[in-house]
């Protein structure tokens, strides 16, 4: 019924670039928060296109749309932890902004893929 073939939908690639800039963004968080902020920041936005990846391999259309609503719930807690990593002041207002906006942009995408499986 659904289209396995996750690689295919934008949604799903816009979540692996934005992981991947995660990934190398927290590089740079002082090494004592590796095991605090880093970790919940890596989890979270792994989620989102994990999500999205389980989610399409489902055989039914609510279950699908269960893990849709569940990766979008993981880009706000991201969307946290962004906000959390600037006040701390280990992100530039610069790619706070970007990494925000990005993390936005995915949010409406997923919103509607909700919406069209509806």
């Amino acid at each position: 019924m659904l289209d396995a073939t996750f690689t295919k939908l934008e949604v799903w690639q816009k979540s692996h670039k934005f992981v991947l800039q995660i990934y190398k963004v927290t590089n740079k968080f002082p090494s004592g928060e590796k095991y605090r902020l880093v970790s919940q920041l890596c989890r979270s936005v792994s989620s989102v296109p994990t999500n999205i990846v389980e989610g399409n391999s489902r055989a039914s259309k609510k279950e699908y749309l269960r893990f849709l609503i569940t990766s979008k719930g993981s880009l706000e807690e991201t969307k946290y932890h962004l906000l959390l990593a600037r006040d701390l002041g280990y992100l530039k207002p610069t790619e706070f902004e970007d990494l925000s906006e990005q993390a936005n942009e995915i949010g409406r995408m997923l919103s509607g893929l909700i919406k069209s499986l509806k």
